[in-house]
């Protein structure tokens, strides 16, 4: 289990990526962080939970964002 302070860095970067996920129709819930091994799990809502592109969406722009804010970050995963 995250402590709570790195828990809040990560919400608080996904806070500032919310409103670009919103606009295509979609969301990301932050569920939790393992600070063993550095994986945020995210749970995908709205369009994004059903679009294709998803993936790339996730890799590519939520979790490079959040890496650049967390360092401590190795992987984000949608479950």
């Amino acid at each position: 289990m995250a402590s709570a302070e790195k828990l809040a860095q990560i919400q608080a970067a996904l806070d500032e990526i919310r409103p670009a996920l919103q606009f295509d129709g979609g969301d990301a819930e932050l569920v939790d962080f393992s600070e063993d091994t550095g994986v945020v799990q995210l749970r995908l809502h709205g369009a994004c939970s059903g679009c294709g592109m998803s993936t790339l969406t996730l890799q590519a722009g939520v979790e490079r964002i959040l890496k650049e804010r967390v360092p401590e970050i190795q992987a984000v995963v949608n479950i």
